[in-house]
């Protein structure tokens, strides 16, 4: 858990907003679209010990909050002891048996210096301030102005958020 080095966690994006993602199908997107929306950001894996907890607790609060303006995005990850092997179509077959209608993006490294775009930026305007993501399922918890709010480990069980979440979305 190392300081920010240039080549591993700097970005030229100054907002969330611009950050171009790809989908399970190839097609770039930016994060523009989500504006407005209250983020959680979630790097995944299929053949991680915390998947099954994980899903069914990030599938209920897509179901409890998708209505209040709640978006999830996983991004799965296969930096940590390889488990995320699979391709796209086996990992979205893997997720729809958990229920996941959350919308999953290709295939991405999180730390090192080929990390996306979008999990440098979140490392380095996070509490992590540039260090690395310590395993699957770290959880970014994002405003609706595309600020970080927080990040939780993952260790910290989807369901604990749920007094951010919901200060974030305005419904406590």
């Amino acid at each position: 858990m190392g300081n920010c080095h240039a080549s591993d966690c700097t970005t030229s994006f100054t907002s969330l907003y611009e950050i171009p993602i790809k989908d399970m199908d190839g097609r770039t997107q930016v994060l523009g679209q989500y504006q407005g929306k209250v983020l959680l950001v979630v790097n995944v894996a299929s053949g991680c010990g915390l998947t099954d907890k994980h899903y069914r607790q990030l599938v209920e609060l897509h179901g409890k909050y998708m209505a209040n303006g709640l978006v999830i995005l996983g991004f799965p990850c296969n930096q940590f002891m390889g488990q995320e092997s699979g391709e796209c179509p086996m990992i979205l077959d893997f997720a729809h048996g958990y229920g996941v209608e959350f919308q999953l993006f290709d295939k991405v490294e999180v730390n090192g210096p080929n990390a996306c775009d979008l999990f440098k930026f979140l490392r380095a305007n996070s509490r992590l301030k540039g260090s690395k993501i310590g395993w699957n399922f770290g959880k970014f918890l994002i405003s609706r102005e595309g600020n970080v709010h927080n990040y939780y480990g993952p260790r910290t069980n989807p369901a604990e958020l749920i007094p951010d979440i919901e200060r974030l979305l305005g419904t406590t």
